[in-house]
């Protein structure tokens, strides 16, 4: 069979807008596969709009629901998971290289004993083997992969795969999910600040650095962050969160998040390798810094020479007037 599966990631009962990615790239693989798209949602009761994914390519739904999935609990959504690429004769699964995607699809890779591409940038199929496009070497490097083992697991990294609305429709269908029991028990979320935007899903992304001085300064970018619009997430350097100016959350680098913006403002970022590695896959990149020098804009699309702190009102000023428009 050339069917592929999507796992749509849900909090608190809906479906994250990742999950539209997935499914589209599912659908995409599929047809190339000579099958089609489904997609899988697991969580406690109440899950809400699974059938969206319909618009996006898939043309089945499988809904689990258990009182064991309402939490995130690694090896209980592992086994479920599992359990429905046995039962379903799948090509290929893919999932989301989110924070959850990255901890489960290795998880499930273990429990099929199959391999597993992490963080795609790229996914096909050509005669009917799938083939992944994925970065190395801190981005330095693509690797390309055939992906022989069946079912061809593969973990694609947000933002980069185009959530195209094909106005389809999907059959959606509850299961009981097979839960064990855990050997972990979760005993807290800490939620970020509300109305925030993840930044490893953000389509716009402001990052500062220690070219910032002072995190109390950091307004600056708060201010650009909210011109840019609803969409726009703030980031930061290694530096600046070792030195417990911003939260770990926020962190873009090989040790913190990789993200795959729209756009990418590095603001005050000398441009590290370490956090190349985490951005250098954003589409448009735009470097304010004082150092003309400074690595950051070898891979710069825009840069601006100068003191940040002086740069980012006016850039902010401009901005509004244009969106004012």
């Amino acid at each position: 069979m050339g069917d592929v599966l999507a796992f749509a990631e849900q909090r608190g009962g809906e479906l994250r807008g990742v999950s539209n990615e997935i499914v589209s790239a599912a659908a995409t693989l599929a047809a190339e596969l000579g099958g089609a798209a489904h997609a899988v949602v697991l969580g406690g009761p109440g899950i809400t709009g699974a059938e969206s994914v319909g618009a996006f390519g898939a043309v089945r739904v499988l809904v689990g629901e258990h009182d064991a999935l309402d939490q995130y609990v690694p090896e209980v959504y592992a086994e479920a998971l599992a359990a429905v690429v046995r039962g379903g004769d799948y090509a290929a699964v893919l999932f989301p290289a989110t924070a959850q995607g990255k901890d489960l699809a290795p998880r499930v890779a273990a429990l099929l004993d199959v391999p597993l591409a992490c963080d795609a940038t790229q996914v096909s199929a050509a005669d009917g083997v799938v083939r992944v496009v994925r970065p190395v070497y801190a981005g330095k490097a693509f690797a390309h992969l055939r992906m022989e083992a069946s079912p061809a697991l593969v973990s694609l990294r947000p933002n980069v795969f185009l959530a195209e609305n094909v106005g389809g429709t999907a059959a959606v269908e509850s299961f009981a999910p097979e839960v064990g029991t855990p050997t972990t028990r979760i005993l807290e979320f800490k939620a970020t600040a509300g109305g925030s935007v993840d930044v490893a899903e953000a389509s716009v992304i402001v990052s500062g650095g220690r070219g910032m001085k002072d995190p109390e300064n950091w307004h600056l970018l708060e201010d650009l962050r909210d011109a840019l619009g609803s969409d726009a997430a703030l980031g930061a350097s290694r530096a600046v969160v070792d030195a417990g100016w911003r939260p770990h959350a926020e962190q873009v680098g090989q040790t913190g998040k990789t993200v795959a913006p729209k756009l990418y403002f590095a603001v005050g970022i000398s441009g590290a390798i370490q956090h190349l590695a985490g951005m250098r896959t954003a589409q448009t990149i735009v470097a304010i810094n004082k150092d003309p020098d400074a690595p950051i804009f070898t891979v710069a699309d825009f840069g601006v020479v100068g003191d940040a702190l002086e740069i980012l009102p006016r850039l902010s000023e401009e901005i509004r007037a244009v969106t004012a428009d």
